[in-house]
């Protein structure tokens, strides 16, 4: 009997608690850089938040070490609801695997509580490679191991995994050339100096657009929106290949169910705005949303699919 009149207490507490949340500024820590993808997407949602919720929701970057700085300083917060983290796929399920001595482990300290939005990779190449499609460029690495190369945005990062993955699902090899982000890859990219490469949309987008860059395939499950006519890597010949950047809200384990159930109820509402699919579509990515329990799937399955790239390529963060 003790304990069921603690589990009432708990629970009654847990939901006077969200009914009174928020009751004083929420910081939100954006992992990466001012102007940043996730900080965009960081910012435009702590507005909503701030909007809905009638308190301010302060964004603060925290960046380094692949987003790990950030993200170690919302799991070791209070687990009050006051300290929320933008995570992507690095910080969130990545980079336990890249990383010696983590400060946090993303299992255990930090809980799932909604996706905010997704973005494919696009697989971009120079003008002068001739293959027309996907299909005809694999069939040209496997003929030609390792005489052409690609460039990433750095040893680990998300454009490096994704090549990865696709030369251990399509069986081919081509050479990696690491970059210290997008801008010099893409400079080498459009020079010749490297032949393609998987990059965010942002990065190729104008080249692509001027034809100075060829787009081949997206990384999505489906087609995406803003390239309807361009085939996902899957159609285009890699059965189940698949890997969307994405970002989400995570708060420290602990905190109580309530006020994420709360937050999780915002981001369904923000998600659907017609304002919200404009201003993310412009960028190339989607709004979307998901249940705390349906998030922490789609972790649990970022996680092993990228442990098994990383332990199969040898990948080390730089």
């Amino acid at each position: 009997m003790r304990m069921s009149w603690a589990f009432v207490l708990l629970v009654f507490c847990s939901s006077l608690q969200a009914q009174q949340y928020p009751s004083k500024p929420v910081k939100v820590i954006i992992p990466y850089p001012p102007g940043s993808t996730p900080d965009i997407v960081g910012r435009t949602l702590s507005a909503k938040l701030q909007e809905a919720l009638g308190q301010p929701f302060v964004v603060e970057n925290r960046t380094g070490a692949g987003g790990n700085i950030g993200a170690e300083a919302v799991a070791k917060s209070p687990a009050d609801g006051y300290t929320l983290l933008i995570g992507i796929n690095g910080p969130a399920a990545i980079n336990k695997f890249l990383y010696k001595n983590l400060g946090y482990d993303s299992d255990k300290d930090l809980l799932p509580v909604s996706l905010l939005a997704s973005a494919p990779q696009m697989l971009v190449v120079s003008q002068e490679i001739k293959s027309i499609d996907l299909k005809s460029f694999l069939e040209y690495l496997r003929k030609n191991p390792g005489r052409l190369s690609y460039g990433s945005a750095g040893s680990g990062s998300a454009s490096h995994l994704t090549m990865e993955l696709l030369k251990s699902d399509a069986g081919v090899f081509i050479v990696h050339i690491p970059y210290r982000g997008f801008p010099p890859a893409v400079t080498d990219l459009l020079s010749g100096n490297i032949q393609t490469m998987f990059a965010i949309i942002p990065a190729v987008l104008p080249h692509v657009k001027s034809g100075r860059l060829r787009l081949i395939a997206v990384t999505t499950e489906k087609r995406f929106p803003l390239f309807p006519e361009t085939p996902t890597v899957d159609e285009a010949g890699v059965p189940g290949y698949q890997s969307s950047g994405w970002y989400g809200l995570l708060v420290p384990a602990g905190t109580p169910k309530a006020i994420i159930a709360l937050l999780n109820e915002e981001m369904k509402t923000i998600s659907s705005s017609a304002a919200i699919k404009d201003q993310f579509g412009a960028r190339g990515m989607q709004p979307l949303y998901m249940t705390p329990d349906a998030f922490g799937k789609l972790l649990r399955i970022e996680i092993k699919k990228w442990a098994e790239v990383i332990r199969a390529s040898g990948v080390k963060s730089e």
